[in-house]
């Protein structure tokens, strides 16, 4: 089938089942330009509870499907990809979090958005790249166990004086950007501003000119004075900001910075999602409603 001829297909679907596209900021360019909300995970999933539709189908990740659904359990969630999964969210589990919490009782289990719906229900709070600073200066316990990316847990541990004790979890795509590689694209690019996504390795965070989420990033380029910029994190930002900044220039620090299990969610994918439903995206009743504590009570130490 002619991409013209899926699309046109996408659009009667989309009409026919009130259904709604959301794509994460790093899905493919094609994607992005065909649906209805681009974002980062979280702010999708919220902005889904509000949206007037039956169904959703999220190009992203499985995490951020659930995420969907553990906020709008009345809604249908499709993932266009059922096999989508991410890394790093892999990298925790509910049975050795457990031995942890046994290893650090004191602590509180902040728990990133990027896992499991089981791995939130087991945690205190979750946080987002955007809000973990707040999140963490909220809750009253002096100590923390941060899962599951030990890179976001480093960078907030040199913004509070709260004990924080690291997981051996990472982003493989942002754990591949080196030191190096921002040294030499600083090298190529002397009067270009480096903005990185917390989720990169401490040495390289060190010689950024701002470290923000994936939606910080694209909002301090297009409000800055700046024309030039080096973008610490996945490739397929640049789609994103080149469209929202036209204007400006905008250089991937490494062009290995790709994700491919975020590139699963193609127009085809999506006709198919919506066509047969069968990439449904569900978390068990008691499960969702334990993780959706841990995101109502980031909610409300960081409100809207």
């Amino acid at each position: 089938m002619k991409s013209d001829e899926i699309l046109r297909r996408i659009s009667e679907l989309k009409e026919e089942k009130n259904a709604v596209i959301l794509a994460h900021n790093y899905a493919r360019a094609e994607v992005q330009d065909n649906a209805d909300l681009v974002g980062d995970s979280f702010a999708l999933s919220q902005a889904a509870v509000d949206l007037d539709a039956d169904m959703i189908v999220f190009a992203g990740v499985h995490f951020m499907a659930e995420s969907a659904y553990i906020l709008s359990p009345q809604k249908t969630v499709l993932l266009p990809d059922a096999d989508a999964g991410c890394p790093m969210a892999d990298m925790v589990t509910v049975e050795a979090l457990r031995e942890a919490k046994k290893q650090y009782p004191d602590a509180a289990v902040v728990c990133y958005v990027n896992s499991s719906a089981a791995v939130k229900a087991e945690s205190d709070v979750c946080c987002t790249s955007a809000n973990a600073k707040e999140v963490v200066a909220a809750i009253e316990e002096n100590e923390i166990l941060f899962v599951p990316d030990k890179n976001l847990g480093h960078y907030i541990s040199t913004l509070t004086d709260k004990k924080i004790h690291f997981w051996n979890g990472f982003c493989p795509i942002h754990q591949q950007i080196t030191e190096f590689d921002v040294l030499t694209a600083k090298a190529k690019h002397p009067s270009a501003v480096f903005l990185a996504h917390p989720e990169c390795r401490p040495e390289v965070l060190k010689h950024a000119d701002g470290i923000f989420s994936t939606a910080g990033i694209i909002k301090y380029a297009a409000a800055a004075d700046e024309k030039e910029f080096i973008i610490g994190t996945e490739q397929e930002m640049m789609h994103k900001l080149m469209k929202d900044s036209p204007n400006k220039s905008f250089y991937p620090v490494s062009k290995y910075a790709y994700c491919s299990t975020m590139k699963m969610a193609t127009l085809p994918a999506i006709l198919n999602a919506l066509e047969t439903g069968n990439t449904k995206i569900t978390v068990p009743e008691d499960i969702r409603v334990k993780a959706k504590k841990s995101l109502d009570r980031m909610l409300a130490a960081v409100p809207k």
